[in-house]
């Protein structure tokens, strides 16, 4: 067991990396001697969406060691970004894993991770906004492994069931409204999903608003737009026929649509894997989410291949990344559990080969990337939190809570 001062300096090194990058060196910036041996092995971290992920990952790993001669271990961290904190305090972090692009910034200002970037020869072939997400102090830091964004998956049998056909998909907000309230009776709300700005976020852009400006150096979050947004959830709340996944008894979106407790939700094509080996039964049919007053919009996510900087094993690690990224592998992935390739060239492939996903692949183009600030994963979990309640709270006083706690992080420069 370790001392328990070395164990006190552990925790609270990882409690600070988690919120604010602290550095990863922890008592020196020592370079670590790399093994240039021909069979390495190597350890790689995931935070899985589930089985279907954790299966294809794990596939994937053993078609590279028959074609490279080194070995991986895949691990599915319980909690990734304590198990990632606590990892490079220990000096002892895994050499490839997810890192989440909330959490990015933290860990590039933090030194916890290596810097590949450069060695892509093909880099330019992922998606620029998702490099940009990945890209610290000018530097491509890692490799964007997939892209996802949000749309509007509903059940077909019930859809059917309330009188509603193809013509009544929603493609405004006035239309959502209608349809929710149809659909809502007998055990069924008309529209769940999940209680935090990655899904809400959807109406706030849809108003022609967002927390912060395109730079994502000037707060935007308290503006008459974005309060119109989350008005318009706020009141679909009210009536009953909208509600959260945990207030029907289920963890996410994708659980009340497959229980039947949910005529529609918004969710990213990560759907696809779930329903496929949850729900597989349960037909269901994904649209375009409805335009707001500012047009159509929607929210796109993505993790890269994070490579750490004090692996002993960089050149391979970056080998496998290479070999997880490639266009055949990533399209792989999309088959395996629903994530769309984020490199441009696969990404055509795959809009090919799953014409059910055309809803998610079309919302690329005008899709809104997160806030990628060091710090600020602290201001949108507060957030979050506050959105739990806006149907009992004024959207203006939590976006001024937004606003402000913005404002503060930004000036800190964390």
């Amino acid at each position: 067991m370790a001392p328990r001062t070395a164990t006190a300096a552990l925790v609270t090194c990882a409690a600070l990396l988690a919120a604010t990058g602290c550095s990863s060196s922890f008592g020196g910036d020592k370079e670590t001697q790399q093994d240039t041996g021909a069979e390495q092995h190597l350890k790689v971290l995931i935070a899985t969406s589930g089985d279907a992920e954790t299966k294809a990952v794990k596939e994937a790993a053993a078609a590279y060691e028959k074609r490279s001669g080194n070995k991986v271990t895949v691990e599915a961290a319980k909690d990734m970004n304590q198990q990632l904190a606590q990892s490079f305090a220990g000096h002892r972090p895994p050499d490839v894993f997810y890192v989440n692009s909330d959490q990015f910034a933290n860990y590039a200002k933090g030194g916890s991770l290596y810097p590949y970037g450069d060695k892509i020869e093909d880099a330019d072939d992922f998606a620029e906004p998702l490099r940009t997400s990945f890209t610290y102090d000018g530097k491509l830091v890692c490799l964007p492994k997939d892209t996802s964004t949000l749309a509007l998956a509903i059940n077909t049998d019930l859809w059917k069931k309330a009188g509603l056909t193809e013509k009544d998909y929603p493609t405004s907000w006035d239309g959502l409204r209608k349809v929710a309230a149809k659909l809502t009776g007998d055990g069924v709300t008309g529209l769940v999903t999940s209680d935090e700005y990655q899904r809400l976020g959807v109406f706030m852009k849809q108003a022609g608003g967002w927390i912060t400006d395109a730079k994502q150096t000037k707060m935007t979050a308290d503006s008459a737009k974005n309060a119109e947004g989350l008005g318009f959830v706020r009141s679909l709340l009210r009536s009953g026929s909208m509600k959260y996944a945990k207030q029907v008894d289920t963890s996410w979106g994708g659980e009340a649509l497959g229980k039947g407790k949910a005529a529609m939700t918004i969710e990213g094509n990560w759907l696809t894997g779930g329903m496929k080996l949850d729900y597989p039964k349960v037909k269901y049919k994904v649209v375009p989410l409805p335009a707001g007053p500012a047009g159509k919009a929607t929210l796109a996510f993505s993790n890269c291949w994070g490579v750490a900087a004090e692996s002993s094993h960089r050149s391979a690690a970056v080998d496998l990344v290479k070999y997880l990224s490639s266009g055949e592998q990533q399209l792989k992935f999309a088959d395996g559990f629903g994530v769309m390739p984020s490199r441009t060239s696969a990404l055509a492939d795959y809009a090919k080969q799953a014409p059910d996903a055309k809803a998610w692949v079309d919302a690329n183009s005008y899709a809104q990337g997160p806030v990628t600030v060091a710090g600020f994963d602290k201001v949108l979990s507060q957030f979050n939190t506050q959105l739990q309640s806006l149907r009992t709270t004024d959207p203006k006083k939590i976006l001024a809570d937004l606003q402000r706690n913005g404002e503060q992080t930004l000036a800190r420069g964390d």
